[in-house]
């Protein structure tokens, strides 16, 4: 009987590896590009709304973690628990920004866009600033969580908890604002306001309260992201940086104030960081999102689900 050849065998068993990385890369992108959309969402639902980019956005998310870790530090909880008393603090804030900063910046006679663009840029210098002298620029994390650490293995791909979670909480969060906006009179005045912010006044619905809860449903959907990324991220008061760049480039990408093109895009922006990080070094993975990013905005200015 003849014996297999060993070169045959090794190479099937190199392709099999070979399959089974892509595949481990390939669902961990797909995770962390349900969390990137989870961020980037409030982000295009405030600008669909208004017009308005928050520069603040990032720092949004920074303050959610440090809640986090105040609150897990102060009542011993789970962040997963404590992740909807997190939301809604956020969505006090973002109603606050609204009223105390953004409303202010619009009245302006001239030149608005750029006066709205530096209001919430120096907010986040301010913002950052604070959270530097309160919390010193240390890196902190969140101690004894539930899932930390935490892997499942699905037909040979193993796959860490927390972003699992991460991933479903995104999923949820999204299914709710579905229905939020298609279902509920809320939505209806949101989508009414975005349309024609003058004439919703004839029906008596008030434009500034609509703002602030959009910014307030906007500013709570970081916080939950924040609240999430607690679980396996290091805090510190630069975190939200590099999130926040991310997020700009997956609105721009799914279409400005596309809200469920956000997702799509979140999911396209983790796939492409994955799947770079398998050709390039990891340190330089973020080349094939803003190689994208540059790809579509010469081929479809608008984004892949935005209008004109």
């Amino acid at each position: 009987m003849t014996q297999p050849d060993s070169s045959i065998t090794l190479g099937v068993e190199h392709t099999r590896m070979n399959v089974e990385n892509v595949i481990q890369v390939l669902a961990s992108g797909l995770l962390t590009g349900l969390i990137y959309a989870l961020i980037a969402v409030g982000l295009s639902l405030i600008f669909g709304l208004m017009d308005v980019v928050n520069f603040a956005h990032g720092e949004m998310l920074m303050l959610a973690m440090y809640a986090t870790l105040g609150l897990v530090l102060v009542t011993t909880l789970d962040p997963i628990v404590l992740a909807p008393i997190v939301a809604a603090a956020l969505f006090v804030l973002g109603a606050l920004v609204y009223f105390g900063v953004v409303r202010l910046a619009l009245r302006a006679q001239a030149n608005r866009g750029m006066v709205q663009i530096f209001a919430t840029f120096g907010l986040a210098i301010v913002i950052r600033g604070v959270a530097q002298l309160l919390f010193t620029p240390d890196y902190r994390n969140v101690p004894n969580v539930w899932l930390g650490g935490k892997t499942v293995s699905l037909a040979g791909i193993y796959l860490p908890v927390p972003q699992l979670a991460g991933a479903a909480v995104s999923i949820l969060a999204f299914a709710g604002l579905w229905i939020l906006i298609t279902r509920t009179d809320l939505g209806k005045a949101l989508e009414a306001t975005r349309e024609d912010a003058g004439a919703v006044a004839l029906v008596g619905i008030n434009k500034n309260r609509v703002f602030a809860l959009g910014w307030g449903l906007g500013a709570g959907l970081v916080g939950l992201a924040g609240a999430i990324l607690a679980i396996f991220y290091y805090i510190h008061p630069d975190v939200g940086a590099p999130f926040a760049l991310i997020a700009y480039v997956t609105v721009a990408l799914g279409g400005f104030g596309s809200v469920f093109g956000a997702l799509a895009a979140g999911l396209l922006v983790g796939l492409v960081e994955a799947a770079t990080a398998l050709i390039l070094p990891p340190s330089l993975k973020s080349i094939g999102i803003y190689a994208m990013y540059l790809l579509v905005v010469f081929i479809r200015p608008r984004g892949l689900f935005g209008s004109i």
